[in-house]
């Protein structure tokens, strides 16, 4: 028997508003934001990743590891081109080094690696 419903992730970012607009966006999800803390939210699971404002911040390294990544978001696409195309509008960055075929890396606007997938 489960404890919970679903995951909620945090994701910190020197601008939380932003952030979690690229991503509400991309996902087509409802955006929440107050002064130094924003939501997006899956209206029909209730899912939720929430983006926390950090004065600091400082964007991961990827694929060094001098300033780890410590989690990255794998979104399911049905074409990898469109979603390229798509997320780039956005504000992503696609990152020169591509380790697969089956999925592509970006860097959201806050410098966080996340990849579009293919099943």
């Amino acid at each position: 028997m489960a404890i919970a419903r679903y995951p909620s992730f945090v994701i910190d970012c020197p601008d939380a508003g932003a952030l979690a607009t690229f991503y509400g966006t991309m996902l087509d999800w409802t955006v929440k934001a107050s002064d130094d803390w924003a939501e997006i939210r899956d209206s029909e699971t209730g899912s939720c990743i929430c983006f926390q404002q950090v004065g600091d911040f400082t964007p991961p390294q990827w694929p060094g590891q001098q300033v780890p990544q410590q989690m990255h978001v794998d979104v399911m696409v049905d074409d990898l081109d469109a979603g390229e195309e798509a997320v780039v509008a956005l504000g992503a960055t696609k990152h020169e080094h591509q380790p697969g075929e089956s999925f592509r890396v970006f860097l959201d606007p806050a410098g966080h690696p996340f990849c579009l997938c293919v099943d």
